[in-house]
């Protein structure tokens, strides 16, 4: 498909054809009022680096991943919080600032199954567990080795010269379970298991996105609305305003586009079910201060950035079929404190 064929694209709508292009960005614009009447609610606090959020289509119940393990929070006046599933090991994640962390991502497949991408243990040991999901609360958490089905690992070898791991991010489609993964950097690996009669096969390598952007780090990711997957690449760590988004062709794997942002490290990528309009979350290890909930408007030719909210080292993004938000940060303990920082926080409808 040629240039002219290529159709236009916003954050609301991402569909992109057939074509690899690196596209300059603007800047990054200011939050505006915007931000001022956009404000987020706590519905749940002292965790321990909640790192994935996914909201369950049926029942609208929250399932977010912390060091510890998976919760599901019970939206409403109370808001209880429940474990799901516990005893992870621990890693630890990061440059400069370094944290321990537990499972990282979170996905749906079908209504029934969570799928939970592993970063408690070393690169080249790390799995993804398939979870059949009861419709309440567990009355007792299971251990995290009690999953339907196991994929996994994918150790050194050919494809990999130190193994995977850290599979931050999970989206599920018609085409697969795709998963980011932050283990061998010269390749950046997104993996992909295919689904037969609604059993997940083999686990593999499928997109080397550092070969097809020459940015490490893919970290965010979702589905488009045409079947494609958009990926947010963080880039290094120490490297400010480096981080891409790109698009991919879910089934063949071939890089559609490729944008800068002039953020500088997206670790959620969300569309809103109500506009189309999509959001991406700015961890900014370097300056955390610069990081927040900004959209994305792209016209196929440059991206234009706007920050709606300022946030304290967000680290995923999930919308429930309302149009609600729900994003989970780090956060940061006061001096002295022991307590744990992170919270889940919740955007009204509107976005």
């Amino acid at each position: 498909m040629n240039m002219t064929e290529l159709k236009t694209i916003t954050l609301a709508a991402a569909a992109l054809f057939g074509l690899t292009l690196l596209m300059p960005s603007q800047s990054v614009e200011a939050a505006d009022a915007k931000e001022k009447s956009m404000k987020s609610r706590v519905v749940a606090d002292q965790l321990d680096n909640p790192s994935g959020v996914a909201v369950r289509p049926k029942t609208g119940h929250v399932f977010f991943a912390s060091r510890d393990g998976v919760h599901r929070l019970v939206p409403g006046k109370t808001g209880k919080v429940y474990p799901e599933i516990t005893s992870y090991p621990t890693d630890v994640y990061g440059k400069g600032p370094k944290y321990n962390i537990g499972p990282l991502g979170v996905g749906f497949l079908g209504n029934d199954h969570l799928v939970v991408g592993d970063g408690s243990r070393p690169d080249g040991e790390e799995l993804v567990r398939v979870y059949k999901i009861s419709a309440d609360p567990a009355t007792q958490p299971v251990g995290e080795d009690s999953a339907e089905f196991t994929l996994g690992p994918i150790e050194q070898g050919e494809d990999s010269a130190k193994g995977e791991g850290n599979f931050y991010g999970v989206a599920v489609n018609k085409a697969g379970i795709f998963i980011t993964a932050n283990g061998d950097d010269t390749k950046g690996w997104i993996l992909k298991a295919e689904v037969k009669n609604g059993k997940p096969q083999e686990l593999k390598a499928a997109i080397a996105t550092k070969v097809a952007t020459g940015v490490d780090a893919p970290v965010a990711i979702t589905n488009g609305e045409n079947g494609e997957i958009v990926v947010g690449q963080m880039g290094e760590m120490n490297v400010p305003g480096d981080s891409l988004l790109t698009v991919y062709n879910a089934k063949s794997g071939e890089l559609l586009s490729s944008y800068e942002t002039g953020l500088s490290d997206i670790a959620g990528l969300a569309f809103s079910p109500k506009t189309g309009k999509l959001y991406a979350a700015d961890f900014s290890w370097a300056k955390p201060e610069d990081g927040g909930l900004f959209e994305l408007i792209t016209d196929g030719k440059e991206v234009t950035v706007k920050k709606v909210m300022s946030l304290d080292k967000p680290t995923a993004l999930a919308f429930d079929k309302r149009g609600r938000l729900y994003i989970t940060v780090f956060g940061s303990a006061e001096e002295g404190s022991e307590e744990n920082a992170g919270q889940l926080l919740i955007v009204p409808a509107g976005l």
